[in-house]
């Protein structure tokens, strides 16, 4: 199997993530998000919505989104487990990471897209129709944003990891959407100190990195 991958983007760094944490090694193909590789008819014959990581199984069948792909793996490799074992922890798990990617990564996706004149045209990521950037976007997602770290925090205050006794699948994902956000000038205010803790003992994992 192969995985498509690229340097830059969250979405893909989530995977990279995941697969360090679970010590899988696969085979990996970048794509060059900065010259539209993804949208060449090489890629797009791979994930026709022009969007990263995908990955391909041996079969040829091709798998899209982060999230889907990590429960892929995880269904292949259950231990160490990332997505939880009881249906106390799986539901919190989905819960939080839910959570994350609709507080806090849309927020962070509506102040990128929208604030800076490249992104002129591509209102949201993949292969759309022409979407223009819409400044008040950038403002919501602002203002979503601010929201969400202070939740995340006051989560925080009494609890080392953000959805239970250990680290799981919903770290990732606020590590991830955390430095979107700062990509996006979106910062982590330093009243929220729970925040600022779990992201430094996060960040120091050597999955980090990956």
């Amino acid at each position: 199997m192969k995985l498509f991958d690229a340097v830059w983007a969250p979405s893909p760094r989530r995977v990279r993530i995941y697969l360090a944490e679970k010590g899988i090694e696969i085979e990996r193909e970048m794509v060059d998000l900065r010259t539209d590789q993804h949208f060449t008819d090489a890629y797009l014959a791979i994930n026709p919505r022009g969007v990263v990581p995908a990955l391909q199984l041996d079969d040829g069948e091709v798998i899209c989104e982060s999230a889907a792909i990590c429960r892929y793996f995880e269904a292949l490799r259950p231990e160490p487990p990332l997505f939880g074992t009881t249906p106390l922890e799986i539901g919190r798990i989905e819960s939080w990471t839910r959570r994350i990617e609709n507080d806090g990564y849309t927020a962070a996706v509506y102040a990128f897209r929208n604030s800076r004149p490249q992104m002129e045209g591509r209102g949201a990521p993949g292969k759309w129709p022409t979407i223009p950037l819409i400044p008040e976007l950038a403002t919501r997602g602002a203002i979503m944003w601010g929201a969400f770290v202070d939740g995340l925090d006051q989560r925080l205050a009494d609890h080392e990891w953000i959805a239970g006794d250990g680290f799981s699948f919903a770290d990732i994902t606020a590590l991830v959407t955390i430095d979107f956000g700062v990509a996006a000038k979106l910062q982590v205010p330093d009243r929220c100190l729970d925040l600022h803790r779990w992201f430094e003992t996060v960040r120091a994992r050597p999955s980090a990195s990956a």
